[in-house]
This record gives structure tokens, sequence and C-alpha cells, in this order.
């Protein structure tokens, strides 16, 4: 049987003997019913260990150079771990590339980032580290730093029965980021749960649209998730500053297109698009109801709809039910330093 968001000890069958709290291995997330279960890597089981060093590395801003921006900087939990700006800031206020996306269901995604330009959580938790725009720094500079941190040893001899290093640092912080699970919004009282009064009747006729063939919203933005995990143009611009998946693949096909992202937690995340260019779920909604600006690449649900008012805020309203509170309050995902 499935239980809620706590971490599910399996038996003494998995210990090891040389991984102290390692050898209360946890079996995977207790994921709720409605919800597909989660692949993680057999060499980076999620363990109590590993889940703790995670997260207190995810929350270390001695990760970067000037020991001014961690993970949780830009990833912030009352903003369903985004940061509210329209592109990231590094160190010293660098520009960043993109709009910081959520980690809500993180650990769902084979392709990180929104060009999909990196496979597993374990390589992208590596990438802000080195990045200029971001933490601009080096794993070795850190260790340096917390050498002789008799705290970081044993996290990391419990984790994963080592040392302070790459290998840690990688795939602990994968792993704290794979309980980033979001479910438990009204929309799920609603849908999956029964809950009848969970919505209000503007919700209820936003929902209603956001699954019609009218709109075809759902049509990528798949439940439970509310993506697809592909790359689409939704016809923003003629000619995009960034071309999204195109910078990876090099296929002209591709120019303009950027993954599908989860709409869970929507309205907390704002801006919106991959450059922050909408302030609002309104102007989102309206973008879509004007039907895009005929991209070549761009997706072929895009068209005018012809969304009255009404309409377009019964949707906007929709989007607000898909907002976790437990979510975002859960004090196992917050800073722990």
């Amino acid at each position: 049987m499935k239980l809620k968001l706590k971490y599910f000890f399996v038996s003494i069958f998995f210990l090891s003997a040389c991984q102290k709290d390692a050898e209360i291995p946890v079996d995977h997330l207790q994921i709720p019913s409605w919800f597909p279960e989660m692949d993680i890597p057999a060499e980076n089981q999620l363990a109590k260990a590993r889940i703790e060093l995670g997260r207190k590395l995810f929350y270390d801003s001695r990760l970067s150079r000037d020991m001014t921006v961690s993970c949780g900087s830009c990833h912030q939990q009352e903003n369903a771990f985004t940061d509210g700006l329209p592109i990231a800031l590094g160190i010293e206020d660098r520009l960043g590339l993109r709009n910081t996306p959520t980690l809500a269901n993180i650990g769902y995604t084979d392709r990180m980032f929104m060009d999909g330009g990196v496979t597993t959580l374990e390589l992208q938790s590596q990438s802000p580290i080195f990045t200029h725009v971001e933490m601009d720094f080096t794993i070795a500079g850190f260790l340096q730093r917390i050498a002789g941190d008799v705290e970081y040893e044993r996290m990391f001899r419990e984790a994963y029965d080592q040392e302070p290093g790459a290998f840690g640092i990688s795939r602990s912080i994968a792993a704290f980021e794979r309980t980033f699970i979001s479910a438990h919004s009204r929309f799920d009282a609603y849908e999956y749960q029964g809950d009848v009064s969970a919505l209000s009747e503007a919700e209820k006729r936003g929902r209603n649209l956001f699954f019609s063939s009218a709109t075809s919203c759902s049509e990528c933005h798949l439940p439970p998730l509310f993506t697809n995990f592909e790359y689409e143009n939704i016809g923003l611009y003629e000619n995009y500053v960034d071309s999204g998946r195109a910078r990876i693949s090099e296929l002209s096909v591709d120019n303009g297109k950027f993954k599908v992202p989860t709409l869970r937690n929507v309205a907390l995340t704002a801006p919106y698009m991959h450059d922050g260019s909408f302030e609002t779920l309104a102007e989102v909604v309206e973008h879509f109801n004007s039907g895009g600006i005929n991209h070549e690449n761009q997706n072929e649900l895009i068209h005018p709809l012809g969304l009255t008012e009404q309409e377009k805020s019964d949707l906007v309203a929709f989007l607000g039910s898909l907002t976790d509170q437990a979510f975002i309050t859960d004090s196992e995902l917050s800073d722990p330093n």
C-alpha cells in the first residue's frame, strides 16, 4: 500500500557493513497512487543519509566562488523552487541564460534544462557549480573549504562510504532533488481523492476548458505531472535569440523549442516562459488564446482560440488550484544549515 510523502525504509535485507545510515536504504518514495513510479538509478538508490547530505549541500553557498550563491538561492522553496526573476542571477549578479525552472517532481525527467542538454540529475547537479554565470567555482575548491569539517566527513562516509568528493556531491544532491514530490494540490483532492468541494465553480469551469479539445492544453500539459516532457515551439517569437532545443540537437526543426514545463505550482513560479517575458498567468493564457506568432516550428495545436474574458479568467483560476501548499512548506525540503 502506498502512503503519503514519507520515506519507506525497507528491511535489514539490504544492510551494508560499511554504510551506517545507508544501511537503511529507502526503497522508493511513497508516491500517491495517481502518480507513476519513479525510476531511480541502481547506483544511487535513495537512502536517508544520501538525502540529508544532498540537502545540506543544496543549501551550502560555499559551493560558489564568492560564497554567496547556493542551489537554494535560485530554487527557493516558497516559490516552488524558482526565484521570481525573469532570468536567473549567479554570483556578482551575473545574468544567466534562462528563467529558473521549478524542481517540482524533477525526479521524473531524464532530460534536464529547458533544452534537454543533460540527461541525469547526477550530471545536472554539477553543472551550476562550474558555470561562469552561476557559481563559477570548482569541486576541488569546495573540498578545500570543507577540509576538516567533521560533520561533512561523517555524512559522506554514511552516505557513500567515501571521503568528501565529486562522487558524493553530485549523487547526494540528485538524491535530495528526487524527494521534491508535489502531489497535494486542491486539484489532486478534487480529481483523484473525490473531494468535489476542493475546487470553486470558476476552477471547475477552468478545469473543463483545460481538458477540452477546444483548448488542447492537456495534450502537452498531461496530468498528473502536467507535462509530456517533449520540446515544443509555442510561437512566442519570429526570431528566437535563444534557439532552445536546437542548441543541443543543431537541427533547424528544433529552433525555438523548449521542454514543456510542469504546471504544478505554476501560480507561484512567475514570471513565465524561457525568458521570463510574461509576468502573469493572464498574459500566458492570452498568448495561447492569440494562437502565437506562426513560427515555422510552432506546434499545430496552437491556434486562435477565441476565448471569452470569463473563460480566460476560469483558466487562470484553475491553474491556481495546482498550488501545493504542503510542498512549499515541507520542513524536510527546507534549509537545514
